[in-house]
Order: C-alpha cells, then sequence, then structure tokens
C-alpha cells in the first residue's frame, strides 16, 4: 500500500510539474527577399511589433542579396527543419520558392507571402500592394510631369519578381489607355544593385539623350537612378520611383525625385505576423489583404498623414 501510495504521488507531482510549466509562444519565422533594404528592415519593425504585442517569438532571416533565389529557398528549408510554427515568406523569386512553400504546408507550416506573390498562389494568405495599381499610379503621374508625351524608360528590378512585373504592367496599362504620345523606349534592370542600376540609367540616357522622364520600379533603382541624375544636373528629365528610403525622400526634397509611390511595409510585417496566430489558434483569414499606396510629392510631404507614413518607414519627413 506504502508502495502504491508513494507511486500515486510522484504521478501527481509530475502531474502538477506539468501543469505549471508556462506554454511556449509561437516561433513565427519571417524570410525576407534580403536583410538589407530599407522596405525590409521596415517589414522587419511591424513583425517585431506585431510578435511584442501578440506574444510571439519572430525569428528573422533572409539571403544578402534578393537574387539569391537559391540561398532563400535554404532559409527556408532551414525553418521548416527547426519546426517553426508558420513562416511569413516574401519570396525573391514567383515561380521557384513554390516548392519549398508546398512542403512546408505539407507538414503544417502556414505560409503567409508578403509584398510579392507566388505563381501559382498557394499561400495560406497574400499581403501586399496593389502593385499594379501602384505601377497605374506611377504612369499617371509621370505622364503628367512630363506633359503627356515624349520618351520614357523603366528602371526594372530582378527578372522573376511578382510584385516589380505587376508595377510594370500597371504603369504599361495606363499609358496605353490614357497617355498614348507617352513612349517607352528602354526597360534596363538594376538586378538588385545601386551600381548596376546607377549603371543602367546612365545608359538609358546615353542611348536615348531626349529621354524625358523614367520610373523605377524600387528602392535600389530608385536610389541608383538620383544618384546619376544628381550628378548630370538635368532639371527637365522626371524621376518617378516605388519606395521611400532616407535616399529617395533627400532626393524627393532637393527635387532629383517628383514622386514616390509609398508602400506601407511596416503593416506588412505587422499584419503578416497577425495572421500567422490567427491561422495557428483556428481563426479563418482572408486570402489576400491589400495594404495601402501613397503618391507622395514635395507639394504634400509635410501632411500629417504623409509625415506619419514615412516615420514608421525610419524616414523623418520634416
Amino acid at each position: 500500500m506504502k508502495g502504491t501510495g508513494l507511486i500515486a504521488g510522484l504521478l501527481l507531482a509530475v502531474a502538477l510539474t506539468g501543469a505549471a510549466q508556462p506554454k511556449k509562444p509561437f516561433r513565427i519565422a519571417v524570410v525576407p527577399m534580403t536583410n538589407s533594404h530599407a522596405f525590409f528592415l521596415t517589414i522587419k519593425a511591424g513583425a517585431e511589433a506585431a510578435g511584442k504585442k501578440l506574444g510571439v517569438q519572430i525569428l528573422w532571416r533572409g539571403p544578402n542579396d534578393e537574387t539569391d533565389v537559391a540561398g532563400q529557398i535554404s532559409i527556408v528549408e532551414n525553418f521548416i527543419s527547426q519546426r517553426v510554427n508558420a513562416i511569413v515568406l516574401a519570396p525573391c523569386e514567383r515561380k521557384a520558392l513554390v516548392p519549398v512553400v508546398k512542403k512546408a504546408q505539407s507538414q503544417k507550416i502556414p505560409i503567409i507571402v508578403v509584398d510579392s506573390a507566388l505563381e501559382p498562389d498557394i499561400s495560406d494568405c497574400f499581403i501586399a500592394t496593389d502593385n499594379f495599381q501602384g505601377g497605374w499610379l506611377a504612369g499617371s503621374v509621370l505622364a503628367k510631369l512630363i506633359g503627356k508625351k515624349g520618351k520614357v524608360g523603366i528602371l526594372q528590378a530582378i527578372p522573376g519578381a511578382a510584385s516589380v512585373i505587376a508595377r510594370e504592367k500597371g504603369f504599361r496599362a495606363v499609358l496605353e489607355e490614357k497617355f498614348p504620345a507617352v513612349q517607352i523606349v528602354s526597360v534596363l534592370y538594376g538586378h538588385s544593385s545601386v551600381a548596376t542600376a546607377m549603371q543602367a540609367m546612365e545608359n538609358m540616357l546615353t542611348a536615348h539623350p531626349d529621354l524625358a522622364g523614367a520610373f523605377a520600379v524600387n528602392e535600389i533603382t530608385g536610389v541608383g537612378a538620383a544618384r546619376v541624375l544628381r550628378i548630370r544636373k538635368n532639371p527637365s528629365f522626371k524621376l518617378v520611383s516605388f519606395d521611400a528610403s532616407p535616399t529617395q525622400v533627400q532626393a524627393l526634397k532637393d527635387g532629383i525625385i517628383q514622386a514616390l509611390i509609398v508602400q506601407d511595409p511596416y503593416q506588412m510585417g505587422y499584419r503578416g505576423v497577425a495572421v500567422a496566430v490567427d491561422i495557428l489558434t483556428g481563426k479563418k483569414v482572408p486570402q489576400k489583404i491589400n495594404t495601402s499606396v501613397t503618391v507622395v510629392t514635395s507639394e504634400n510631404l509635410r501632411d500629417p498623414a504623409v509625415q506619419k507614413l514615412l516615420n514608421l518607414l525610419g524616414t523623418p519627413s520634416g
């Protein structure tokens, strides 16, 4: 009887000890296209803010270069091996990441895609700017800046990224529909490098000395183009760029860039983590969430709403 009582006591102690152990927080991996760009660091800030509020652990890791598709796949594979609870992913390439995403989902790891879509979109939720609409806005702004006629170029980023492909499509669509006298004469790639984007801008201007303006599809191409234009000092040339790094905003203030198409990467990161938690706790989530896009110019730079957005991006607007 004593032995039976001892065993019962031990079982009770084990049960009580187990009950007293705190529940481990969800571990949510956030995998950007690259660790270095201001845009993705703002996604990180949003993700970490959501993690703090919701009591989950954020694991952040991305490739050093957004052209390193194989490196990003390896990072996702590693997080699958670690058995993270969910992954928030900004895929470097729309098709190449699909197999590893399927692998994660087969192991009951939800995938929330932000910024740039997969093809096909098999994500559990896709959170991004309406990039086609952003490109449409960029084309409309640039066409008006150059008097609704003339030659323009597109500084693309990397081949295969769905977000920048959609921006170019929107840009082309609005010119074809609304501004037929504006002609796209060149499309060159920055390949995730400011130096390469600068060379592309130089090549474009050399090949087309009568070029009236250009559309830079992301932060890196915008920074590269602005550096070239700052050196060349051509006040009649008009530049519209996606994103709003501190360098781009300074170029806007200096009249080098005339308009920025500003996304809200903070919300992408925040909502990506929040949606992951919703999925993990059994809540229903939408298949797609559109985040905002704002046209920022020197005229509205000091508007309170614009200042709030830029401050979230880590870019003081004053």
